[in-house]
């Protein structure tokens, strides 16, 4: 039972580090010349209403079945923010991403004493990409024009993960105090990725947006990793605009470790929100 539950709570945290990847589809119509420097700052957020998949560690698997109610139960703190330079038709974009999990469980053991089991997980991950915007027009009647654009970017993410899993035993029979023990590692991976979004215009306030990433390729452990997001931006006041949306998730990492396997696959969709600020 002890073990399981050890398990089942790794599988929880893993959970929501898998949000990580989750970035706003900013799409951005800039006024101003081609010449011009353009620089954005998106915070975002991402809730998974619904997580499923398999969690293994130490070569044990556990099934995964979350709502967002488990999720906010193990989250700590999170932060993410993406930022954006732009000039002509070239870009540079930029995640990063933070998150400091934590938590613990006492069990009973009847007639013998109790077990805790405490878990902390930080994460942290740095994307850098490099975008070109290949297609930009307009369409609609002469006087209501209005605008699209399509941009494609690649680059890599740097993922920085530690898992310490502290359990100890307590008991309260017979000479012995019980035990203590310690599990965790460290696990730092590169990727490539590649991005794909595109906005359109619908009203003067108003862009339809969506957004496609595309990672891992079997780089550091991660055989794949995609995101699908689509929504909508809306921008009340020039340098200011809200975001909000639907995202779909999906990640398959897997590497052995001296300690046994450690794999995460699991899909997750839910809700976006996010503004973005220009400069």
């Amino acid at each position: 039972m002890i073990a399981r539950r050890i398990l089942s709570f790794l599988a929880l945290l893993g959970a929501v580090l898998s949000f990580s990847p989750a970035s706003a589809q900013t799409i951005v119509f800039d006024e101003g010349t081609q010449d011009d420097w353009r620089f954005s700052v998106t915070p975002y957020l991402f809730l998974p209403v619904t997580t499923t998949g398999t969690s293994t560690v130490d070569g044990a698997s556990v099934d995964v079945d979350l709502d967002l109610a488990d999720v906010f139960d193990a989250l700590n703190f999170a932060a993410s923010m993406r930022a954006e330079v732009w000039k002509g038709d070239f870009g540079l974009m930029t995640d990063l991403y933070y998150v400091h999990l934590g938590g613990g469980a006492t069990e009973s053991l009847p007639g013998v004493g109790s077990a805790r089991v405490d878990i902390s997980v930080k994460q942290g991950w740095v994307a850098v990409l490099a975008g070109y915007r290949f297609l930009e027009g307009s369409y609609g009647a002469p006087g209501a024009l209005r605008r699209y654009a399509f941009d494609a970017g690649a680059g890599f993410r740097y993922n920085n993960l530690h898992q310490k899993v502290d359990a100890k035993v307590n008991i309260d029979i017979g000479p012995s105090p019980g035990f203590q023990s310690s599990l965790g590692g460290t696990e730092v991976w590169f990727e490539p990725t590649f991005t794909l979004r595109g906005g359109v215009e619908v009203s003067e306030s108003w862009t339809l947006a969506a957004r496609a990433d595309i990672g891992g390729f079997g780089v550091g452990g991660d055989n794949l990793q995609w995101i699908v997001v689509a929504g909508a931006d809306y921008q009340p006041w020039e340098d200011v605009s809200f975001k909000i949306g639907w995202q779909f998730y999906g990640i398959d990492f897997a590497t052995n470790r001296s300690d046994g396997r450690f794999a995460y696959d699991v899909f997750e969709t839910g809700p976006y929100l996010g503004a973005t600020f220009r400069f």
